[in-house]
């Protein structure tokens, strides 16, 4: 269970209510406006494993977390609290992992056992008011980042054979002659990516610009998009000076012909993410050629760094105007007859609609009721009412209200950016998962009835059933069939409610592709489900899994087969690079996304963990490894060694298949199916029991054969709608 407010503009104080929630495990409300204590109560929450309270005006006490044995991320930056010496708690939660509690007026002198834990991988307690003599110890960890900028540390006892990022840069430490320790200044790769630009007096024609190395070229521009800062002060240029170093040494590391990198105009959007306007420069000419283009901004897509400050981004880019290879050519006598030209045309064009502006303006009034609805004309207690739509009911709005005992908060089994998912029983005794779209996201009316239909045509027991929906009192929401076991991602979150085996697991990875399967290659006409993520697959009583939450999805007709140019839309850490950067949606790139799943069933790990992909975390390890050995060290321990599991290799290989660079180059859905199949066939799997779970919830012995994958059962519709369970997101 997870409470995500972040970015919600909420204000007063906490309640102390959440104390209650003992199956809480991650809470956001950083970047609101809250205000007064952190309610004592929070810390009963024992099963939290991320707290976010950054970003707010909170105040009092830092709050006593001792009893979160389980928290491995804790926020609590640019906060008002009273100020206070380094909690007790910081060394006594064995598991943390980062720790961000900048400008939180910390003081005193930092204990050195704060860095004996093995899994620290950043502290960062810049802005504060912490002096005396820093000790880091021995024991720390290979990969600790310790940032303590600001501060009034006079001395630092490991001042030289330290292997750790450190950052001390504005204490008193770093005064005079200590000046130039490492430790006193963030360090980039090269001083020429600093701003302001520092050339002597010089100007670029209409079509170039002056690059930060002093050179007249094109650039290739486009926008970073970050998610999560753990700096708030925008007016600091260090921040963008090292991301951009970190920047050009990827790109030089890559072998890119990239001169230098500018980085200009950091503002924050309606959402609160930080964007940042990025130029990024040709070598050797004065224009990238057509293959180093898609190169880079597959290179800025894949997160290839490791970014102090800045966490997780994607790249956005503009279309490029001028490659070496077919560089642009203008004419300025050109553009004025062209300009003449069309001026005239348009001014006859303008005279000939003058007549027909009005005409067309009275048909369009006398439309215009009905067509702002466009449900206007289904009745629904007429045989065939809903047109082009198969099984799925109309629900009135009192139906649901009552179904859900008047949307009852005790009935409410998951959240969201769209609304909320609410748990009802019809009137027959049918359990059901609604979901309740708020207000500011619901779509116009024609998208509603769209996704309705494409639904509607879904038949297929790995793939979420829609039993109806309402569109009443302006209301928009899907009643879907109840899964109860929840999302495969809460199953491989570090406290689950139940183990998955080894055997399940491929199991799970079969029925999702299979899903899949059917929506690319069975449906009519073909659906592209463009969210593809662990979020979205389901679990029902038997642990089968289930494809959900088609928001996003497309329907590929004839027309549009081999590519759909589309806005690009999706989840960060499972967005297709290459979709990313042609804007051309293909059943590929749910190719792609499955084959981030398949990393995530093996490893346990979330898509991107601090700052880098699972997919660059493999493919290093791979490269790395001479005899796999590395690579099973990826494997989630849960489910036992990398070297007794059957197929666990060929899982991997599929997996990276699946994520390869060129989307011509990834298998199909049809053919991971047959793959998955292999797999399981290599595994000696022809018979297993639901006994082989480990959870005694599951006790059912009944043996199933092999056949149970064959293709023609594979896509038989489940009608059931399972009740009771675990709480659901759909």
């Amino acid at each position: 269970m997870c409470e995500i407010l972040d970015h919600n503009q909420l204000t007063g104080e906490i309640p102390e209510s959440l104390g209650s929630l003992q199956n809480l495990e991650i809470l956001r409300l950083d970047w609101n406006s809250l205000n007064g204590s952190v309610p004592s109560k929070l810390s009963n929450v024992t099963s939290l494993s991320e707290l976010y309270l950054s970003n707010n005006n909170l105040n009092g006490s830092i709050p006593d977390l001792a009893n979160m044995s389980l928290l491995t991320y804790v926020g609590m930056s640019n906060n008002s609290f009273n100020a206070s010496d380094v909690p007790a708690w910081f060394t006594k939660i064995p598991l943390l992992k980062t720790i961000y509690m900048e400008n939180t007026t910390l003081q005193g002198q930092i204990p050195v056992d704060l860095f004996r834990f093995p899994n620290l991988e950043t502290i960062g307690l810049a802005n504060n008011k912490l002096n005396g003599i820093l000790d880091i110890g021995t024991r720390y960890g290979n990969n600790l980042t310790l940032d303590l900028r600001n501060n009034s540390i006079k001395d630092f006892t490991q001042k030289t054979g330290y292997n750790m990022n450190i950052s001390l840069a504005g204490n008193p430490i770093c005064d005079g002659t200590g000046a130039t320790a490492k430790y006193c200044a963030i360090q980039i790769s090269n001083d020429s990516f600093s701003s302001p630009l520092k050339c002597p007096a010089m100007s670029c024609n209409s079509d170039k610009t002056l690059s930060p190395t002093c050179k007249c070229s094109y650039p290739y521009t486009g926008t970073l998009h970050f998610f999560s800062l753990s700096f708030s002060n925008l007016e600091n240029s260090s921040y963008f000076t090292t991301l951009a170093g970190s920047m050009m040494s990827a790109f030089l590391s890559n072998g890119l012909p990239v001169d230098s990198v500018s980085l200009s105009d950091p503002t924050v959007d309606v959402y609160s993410y930080l964007q940042i306007e990025a130029k990024i420069f040709p070598s050797t000419q004065d224009s990238f050629n057509h293959t180093s283009i898609p190169s880079i901004g597959y290179l800025l897509n894949r997160n290839p760094f490791q970014l102090q400050y800045f966490g997780p981004f994607f790249f956005t880019s503009e279309s490029y105007c001028c490659f070496a290879d077919g560089k642009k050519k203008s004419s300025s006598r050109t553009g004025i007859i062209i300009g003449v030209s069309v001026g005239c045309a348009v001014l006859v064009l303008l005279t000939l609609c003058a007549g027909l502006y009005a005409f067309r303006q009275r048909k369009m009034a006398k439309r215009a009721g009905h067509s702002s609805n466009p449900f206007e004309s289904w009745d629904r207690d007429t045989s065939g009412a809903v047109p082009q739509l198969k099984g799925a009911r109309w629900f009135s709005f009192d139906e649901i209200r009552k179904c859900t005992n008047n949307f009852s908060e005790s009935n409410c089994i998951g959240s969201g950016g769209y609304g909320k998912v609410y748990k009802g029983t019809l009137t027959a005794g049918e359990v059901v998962a609604i979901k309740r779209a708020q207000h500011g996201s619901m779509q116009g009316a024609f998208e509603f009835k769209t996704e309705i239909e494409l639904l509607s045509r879904i038949h297929h027991k790995n793939v979420v059933s829609l039993v109806g929906f309402c569109y009443e009192q302006g209301e928009q929401m899907l009643v879907y069939e109840y899964i109860p076991k929840g999302t495969l991602r809460e199953s491989l979150s570090v406290k689950p409610k139940f183990q998955l085996e080894w055997t399940r697991r491929l199991r799970i990875a079969l029925d999702a592709a299979r899903g899949l399967a059917y929506l690319h290659e069975l449906a009519d006409p073909p659906i592209i489900h463009r969210d593809v993520k662990s979020n979205n697959i389901l679990l029902d009583d038997h642990l089968t899994a289930k494809v959900a939450d088609f928001g996003l999805s497309k329907l590929l007709r004839d027309e549009d087969m081999g590519h759909v140019t589309t806005q690009v839309k999706g989840t960060l850490g499972y967005l297709d690079p290459e979709y990313y950067m042609s804007q051309q949606l293909t059943e590929k790139s749910d190719v792609y996304s499955f084959g981030v799943v398949l990393l995530e069933l093996i490893t346990a790990r979330a898509p991107i963990e601090r700052g880098k992909h699972i997919v660059r975390l493999v493919a290093e390890t791979i490269y790395d490894s001479k005899d796999n050995s590395k690579l099973h060290q990826l494997i989630d321990p849960r489910i036992g060694p990398g070297s007794k599991l059957e197929g666990v290799d060929r899982l991997f290989t599929l997996g990276m298949r699946c994520v390869n660079e060129s989307g011509a180059e990834r298998p199909s859905m049809g053919e991971a199916v047959k793959e998955i199949e292999s797999i399981l066939e290599l595994a000696s799997l022809s018979k297993y029991t639901e006994g082989d779970l480990t959870s005694s919830s599951y006790e059912d012995t009944t043996q199933v054969s092999l056949d149970d994958f064959d293709n023609d059962k594979a896509f038989d519709y489940s009608g059931k709608f399972p009740s009771g369970g675990m709480n659901t997101t759909y």
